[in-house]
């Protein structure tokens, strides 16, 4: 299956276990965010990548200059290890990851989960390229990305025991869209992709093939 495929079914299992009702907020927060045109924020292809220099589960700072010195990168912004979405998606790179060494492409996962969040992630799914907390959004903002939960989806987390401000080390309930960027040696983005609906992400074949067509 394709990893749309893949979501999607998790989607249908959501639905067929869990009342209308509980999963009106989330599809509520989907349409405002759509209908605020949010994905239009985001950096396109063609202009310069921000520069960042982030701490990685285990305690490293990972600087975006020295993993563009190993050639191609692709940035995958996650909302944390509490969306299955984002980890299922983590997952497929995680696969992929072999064949996009060899063809000399590099991979680094960001959310604004603390440090010690990243860490619990990196001991249930062991990942072979660095998990990156971003403190606050900061790099996420400077890709066009964030956005704060409404009170009626705070709310809705709250019951799902999801507590972000926890997990983000955060008060301000803010949140990425999820997101992939791949950016060239030089900076340069080449493919940029989000979706106000978190259930849906670009396929990493697509993801590769813009970095091998450059």
């Amino acid at each position: 299956m394709s990893l749309q495929e893949t979501l999607d079914a998790i989607t249908e299992r959501t639905r067929s276990l869990v009342q209308p009702e509980r999963l009106e907020p989330g599809e509520r927060a989907i349409a405002e965010l759509f209908a605020a045109g949010i994905e239009q924020r985001i950096l396109k292809p063609g202009v310069q990548a921000p520069d960042f220099a982030l701490w990685e589960a285990g305690g490293q700072i990972v600087r975006s200059a020295d993993l563009l010195a190993l050639g191609p990168l692709i940035l995958n912004f996650f909302r944390g290890r509490w969306c299955p979405y984002c980890m299922t998606e983590l997952d497929a790179w995680r696969d992929l990851f072999p064949e996009m060494r060899s063809r000399g492409i590099m991979l680094a996962a960001i959310s604004p989960q603390t440090e010690h969040q990243a860490d619990l992630l990196a001991q249930q799914h062991p990942l072979p390229f660095p998990v990156l907390s971003d403190p606050g959004l900061v790099i996420a903002e400077q890709f066009g990305l964030v956005y704060p939960v409404p009170e009626y989806q705070q709310r809705h987390y709250r019951r799902m025991l999801v507590n972000v401000p926890f997990i983000n080390g955060d008060p301000s309930w803010r949140l990425p869209l999820p997101a992939t960027f791949a950016i060239a040696s030089d900076g340069t983005i080449l493919f940029a992709e989000a979706h106000a609906d978190f259930r849906v992400r670009p396929e990493p074949a697509d993801v590769l093939a813009a970095i091998i067509r450059s």
